[in-house]
């Protein structure tokens, strides 16, 4: 099958993946009611057309934090990525340098930071959830400024994880030692070729960044219990004190939903916010991105960096959230869809895809800069 759209890829990555982890990073908590939230109300957000405009030179570059990037997305930090391609990080983080866009790296990713450092050209940003264990959170950081990391997204929608039923469903959690480890096994069987160039020469068990206490022959059930055990469920915004004294770059909050947290975070003068609801995969029944974004950038005011993920599947949909004022788009599923789909090429061919619909859509609404693109854009 020849990938035309991000949906094509992510029909191609769910016949190439065990079906454990095609739910898990397809999936959301609880309901889904959030997650189908942040795509039917971006897919709903009516682009104005305009006619008659000079749009033979389209300009799609944008500066963030003081680099500039071909475009204005990046790759956001999904957690166990490298389980969906062999050493997936590492794949993706060269299809973001050739487009000239930033990745970041999730704390848990299966390739760590060392090992994406050496496969890249490029700094790249680093994503840090609040760990009880803060001599360990130093170390990170400390690995992070040595892996010449250019930007720390901090998540602080995730003081405690979400329940998303399809993990349990899937065998991917819940299902004790043997068990759960019997279920996998035979998922992963069906799908050989992933068994053995990801399950097996992969080696995608060895969590690299969180390895050390983990333990390098850990199963999921033991990441699951680190993540329940470890994540700091008493962070305060006085704990960024720790993070400012331990990190020297532009620090990026993601994980916030409502105005009067983007303006605090304004006044505590971090660097930039991601407007986000963990993809749907948090707390459910919280606003789509597209509906919460439009408040939070009009209290901000061009305060700090502005950031939006959640939903995001076309170019449309990142002009849409351009429109809607975010100065950057982070994609998700859709880089991971397409690793797992045709690996590094894949995530090329995903971000052509994005930067062609891209093109139209500023050209169709009469958009020729990134900076064009406002509410004037949309139909209101």
């Amino acid at each position: 099958m020849i990938a035309a759209s991000i949906s094509d890829y992510r029909d191609i990555a769910r016949a190439k993946l065990p079906r454990f982890l095609f739910e898990y990073l397809d999936g959301g908590s609880y309901d889904e009611v959030t997650l189908s939230r942040n795509r039917s109300d971006l897919s709903a957000i009516a682009l104005r057309q305009r006619i008659l405009r000079d749009v033979s030179s389209l300009d799609l570059s944008t500066s963030l934090f003081g680099q500039t990037q071909s475009l204005p997305i990046a790759l956001a930090p999904i957690g166990l990525a490298g389980m969906n391609a062999r050493r997936g990080e590492t794949q993706a983080v060269r299809a973001a340098n050739e487009a000239h866009i930033p990745f970041c790296l999730s704390t848990v990713s299966v390739c760590p930071l060392q090992e994406v450092a050496k496969a890249s050209t490029q700094p790249f940003w680093f994503q840090l959830y609040m760990i009880k264990d803060r001599a360990f959170m130093r170390d990170l950081l400390a690995l992070a400024q040595a892996a010449n990391c250019s930007a720390l997204v901090l998540t602080v929608d995730m003081p405690v994880p979400g329940a998303r039923y399809r993990d349990v469903r899937s065998g991917l959690a819940g299902a004790p030692g043997f068990q759960g480890d019997l279920r996998r096994a035979w998922q992963g069987m069906m799908r050989p070729f992933w068994a053995l160039d990801v399950g097996l020469l992969g080696r995608p068990h060895q969590l690299g960044n969180i390895a050390p206490v983990l333990g390098a022959q850990s199963g999921m059930e033991d990441f699951f219990a680190w993540m329940r055990d470890n994540f700091d469920a008493s962070i305060t915004w006085a704990d960024l004190d720790f993070i400012r004294a331990n990190w020297s770059g532009p620090l990026i909050l993601k994980g916030i939903l409502d105005v009067d947290d983007a303006l605090q975070a304004a006044q505590a003068g971090i660097d930039g916010i991601v407007v986000s609801n963990h993809g749907g995969r948090q707390l459910d029944g919280v606003p789509s991105v597209a509906s919460a974004l439009p408040a939070i950038a009009k209290a901000l005011d061009g305060r700090l960096t502005l950031l939006a993920d959640g939903g995001v599947r076309s170019g449309l949909d990142v002009v849409r959230m351009l429109a809607l004022g975010a100065d950057c788009v982070l994609l998700g599923r859709a880089w991971a869809y397409a690793l797992a789909s045709n690996g590094q090429a894949g995530v090329t061919h995903m971000i052509k895809l994005i930067e062609a619909e891209m093109r139209v859509a500023m050209a169709l609404t009469g958009a020729v800069r990134i900076s064009d693109l406002s509410r004037e854009c949309l139909i209101a």
